[in-house]
């Protein structure tokens, strides 16, 4: 059996904040329709609530992130640095494109970069799990 040690604090608080920012636009994305039902302003007003969660939850998860890089310096086979390069790639493409998504007044530019979001997000959560 492990110890509980600060390594396990650190993979917990990275994986308690990818659930928050991944999850999170799963929900999104399940609530708008209904949303947009209630109220034309509901989405939007949702959308910042949850904004003021997810960017924090996302700010965690890259600082925890960056935290287990450090930690791992110079031990890790080719082939992990390879899956990491890609994993820290689609963070930073899910981030880019929910911010962009965040501020965008065009319907068409919000549905596009919501999806390419999360579909960054989903990436790098499995390119996670792999490493």
């Amino acid at each position: 059996m492990n110890d509980f040690n600060l390594d396990t604090i650190r993979l917990t608080v990275h994986l308690l904040s990818v659930c928050i920012w991944v999850g999170g636009q799963i929900i999104m994305a399940g609530l708008v329709p209904v949303l947009r039902e209630i109220s034309p302003e509901a989405p939007k007003k949702v959308a910042a609530r949850f904004g003021q969660v997810a960017w924090p939850a996302f700010g965690v998860a890259v600082i925890t992130g960056v935290w287990s890089i450090v930690d791992l310096e110079g031990t890790q086979a080719n082939e992990y640095s390879v899956t990491l390069g890609v994993k820290l790639l689609a963070v930073t493409l899910s981030g880019m494109a929910a911010f962009i998504h965040q501020r965008t007044p065009s319907p068409v530019m919000r549905a596009v970069t919501g999806a390419l979001g999360l579909v960054a997000a989903l990436a790098a959560m499995v390119l996670g799990v792999m490493l």
